[in-house]
């Protein structure tokens, strides 16, 4: 792949948008392989929590491509939209948990895909913003929707209606990211955060995201049910067995993931 690159390590897989020339922008091609990766990492038998992050140390994404999309026809821009749409939802549906090493710049189509991210972690030089009204549009790969569900709708609005960028300790502050770190420091804390989640039970990870994810689109009183659905399949599971039993031996669980 020429713009996104993938390494594979200790249940972990890092993927980094590799066009640091222009700010590791969103261009049609660039959807394309990103999409192209996380359907690997999805078949990866090996993987069981994935980082995302962008190349170089200004830029995590910088947005969609503006050259790209200047000319493009209301169709074009629709079908562009839904490129976007599709690749985002894809992260946002891996069935383990996705990291947003956050490096630089997050604006436009770059926040868009930190929030389609599972948690996000921030360099302390990051910035984040949905600046696209200072182009004559608004978001289109779901910044709408994401933002909001994330840090309420006023905190939404605001970096919506205004274009403004926050920078990270504000975005901690508002909830939108978990963590800052030093910039040197911040590939090895997505990394290490990623081996904490891979060590647990596969199948429990799994469900546990199941649970929160589908519960978000849920009322109150449906997504107990379904935590309690998801809760009773784990009882299905050896890894249970193996997991309660090896607290019980104050032994450290060897989970197999079936």
């Amino acid at each position: 792949m020429a713009y996104v690159q993938m390494e594979k390590s200790a249940g972990c897989a890092l993927l980094t948008i590799d066009r640091p020339q222009v700010l590791n922008a969103l261009s049609p091609a660039v959807l394309t392989e990103l999409a192209a990766a996380v359907e690997e990492t999805k078949q990866a038998t090996d993987v069981k929590a994935v980082v995302i992050t962008g190349a170089g140390n200004k830029a995590f994404v910088a947005g969609a491509d503006i050259a790209a999309m200047k000319e493009m026809s209301p169709a074009e821009a629709r079908a562009f939209a839904q490129l976007g749409h599709r690749v985002m939802d894809a992260v946002a549906a891996l069935p383990y948990p996705v990291i947003a090493a956050v490096n630089g710049y997050a604006l436009g189509g770059g926040c868009e895909l930190a929030l389609a991210c599972d948690l996000r972690l921030a360099a302390s030089t990051a910035r984040f913003g949905q600046p696209e009204v200072k182009l004559g549009i608004i978001p289109g790969f779901g910044g709408t929707q994401r933002l909001a569900r994330l840090v309420g709708s006023g905190w939404a609005a605001q970096l919506i209606y205004s274009g403004e960028m926050i920078d990270a300790e504000t975005a901690l502050k508002i909830g939108l990211v978990n963590a800052v770190v030093p910039p040197e420091q911040l590939l090895t804390a997505a990394r290490t955060l990623a081996e904490k989640i891979a060590a647990n039970g596969p199948i429990a990870v799994r469900l546990a995201k199941e649970a929160l994810r589908a519960g978000l689109e849920m009322p109150l009183a449906q997504g107990c049910r379904h935590e309690v659905a998801l809760f009773t399949t784990c009882f299905t599971t050896e890894d249970q067995d193996i997991g309660m039993g090896a607290f019980l031996q104050k032994e450290k669980p060897l989970f197999r993931g079936v």
